[in-house]
């Protein structure tokens, strides 16, 4: 009709015909950005699956009636309104500082938490200057500096009075050559005294490395201040890795229509690991992405608005497994700002960084993999009040319905973490 009505008014047709073509491009655009295509590719198969449609969901899309309550429509923290049970730790002004203590962050987040608070603790009890330290990974040249990754004011600001901090060994005392003294998870100040504290009065300035006898993440009605300190109170990511975090957040909330975002610790180097691979029975630990799509099925959660986030970094194959029972399922690389992907996938530190906040500030999370990542998560979420954090069963073939609460984590549901320990 507006053809006619140009070509009523002598218009040139081939002019109306070009203006037609190019509102209809940008009609096409504009309907592909409000479908969100920034997500994973198209199946790469001869075949096309056909899920079929499951009957009477939470919201009339799963396996129970529309009245059903999940145990996961709360507040974040109803309930849970937790504040610090311990007394910051404080020297007076004129506290005689020894010496330094140096040490490197290594692996990723979930272990970095667990340095920071022994270094807090071993420089406390020594009376040490502790230097800010680097971060320390597997691949040649990745190593950052702290800053890159998190906040150096927060780090100094959230340790003021309780133990001096520098950014780097003053000028004149070497930092090559230092004893290296390994000192266990969780380390007390007994054990600094009785292991540790003759070595710096020895040598003067010490670099420790912490080891992992287990992963004991439980809660101590002994724990050291300074450790609630380190482990709760210090790292907060740098301006612009929260910033990503935060986008990447709202475009997937974006997408959910109202429902859950749900973030899933699940890494197929991981998974494909021997270790995983044999685990059966009431030992399994480790569970791929079909076994947590059945799950969240079973549990009722929503396909059409349930928003998944995996830790795999590029998109797997395997995965389909779970984007068939729910098809908002993505990966970093594919919700990344564009300007921010080569920077951030090039980068093991920074793509850690971002799996560790980004299943800490979900609305659930789910650990398919058992380990330190999901008890640091864990004790994130805890201190913050998010406490939906689903464990999938050993016995992953459960019956719908299945209560979401069930499923809590033992960390949460029988408040056996160390974050209980620190918060009450």
């Amino acid at each position: 009709m507006a053809m006619a009505m140009a070509l009523a008014l002598g218009a040139d047709p081939r002019h109306v015909l070009a203006g037609l073509l190019t509102l209809t491009m940008f009609l096409i655009l504009a309907a592909m950005v409000k479908r969100d295509y920034y997500y994973a590719p198209p199946r790469k198969s001869a075949t096309t699956t056909t899920t079929t449609p499951i009957q009477g969901s939470v919201h009339g899309d799963g396996p129970k009636g529309d009245d059903y309550d999940d145990g996961f429509n709360r507040t974040p923290a109803e309930g849970f309104n937790l504040k610090p049970c311990w007394q910051k730790p404080v020297f007076d002004d004129a506290v005689e500082w020894r010496g330094y203590v140096t040490f490197s962050l290594t692996n990723g987040p979930e272990f970095h938490v667990s340095q920071i608070a022994d270094a807090v603790v071993v420089a406390r009890y020594l009376r040490a200057v502790l230097v800010i330290p680097k971060i320390r990974q597997s691949a040649t040249g990745d190593d950052r500096e702290f800053e890159d990754v998190y906040s150096v004011e927060k780090f100094i600001e959230s340790l003021e009075s309780a133990v001096k901090v520098v950014k780097s060994m003053p000028w004149g005392v070497s930092g090559h050559n230092l004893t290296v003294v390994k000192v266990p998870n969780r380390v007390t100040k007994e054990y600094v005294a009785e292991h540790i504290g003759p070595i710096f009065r020895a040598r003067g300035n010490i670099k420790i490395v912490t080891y992992f006898p287990s992963v004991n993440m439980r809660k101590n009605n002994n724990v050291e201040p300074a450790a609630c300190l380190g482990m709760f109170g210090t790292l907060e990511p740098q301006r612009e890795v929260g910033e990503v975090v935060e986008l990447m957040v709202n475009r997937l909330r974006s997408s959910s229509n109202g429902g859950q975002l749900v973030a899933v610790d699940l890494r197929m180097e991981v998974l494909e690991k021997k270790g995983c691979r044999q685990q059966l029975g009431p030992q399994k630990s480790c569970y791929g992405a079909k076994e947590v799509g059945v799950l969240l099925r079973n549990m009722g959660f929503d396909k059409g608005t349930t928003v998944v986030y995996v830790t795999q970094t590029r998109w797997h194959n395997n995965l389909y497994a779970l984007k068939d029972l729910f098809p908002k399922t993505y990966t970093k690389e594919s919700i990344l700002p564009m300007e921010r992907k080569e920077g951030i996938l090039n980068s093991e530190a920074l793509e850690k960084a971002i799996d560790f906040y980004m299943c800490s500030e979900s609305d659930v999370y789910v650990p398919a993999i058992s380990g330190l990542f999901y008890a640091n998560v864990a004790g994130r979420r805890i201190a913050s009040g998010r406490t939906r954090i689903l464990v999938p069963p050993a016995n992953i073939h459960i019956p719908a319905p299945a209560p979401a609460d069930e499923f809590l984590s033992p960390y949460v549901s029988k408040k056996n973490h160390i974050a209980y320990s620190c918060f009450c």
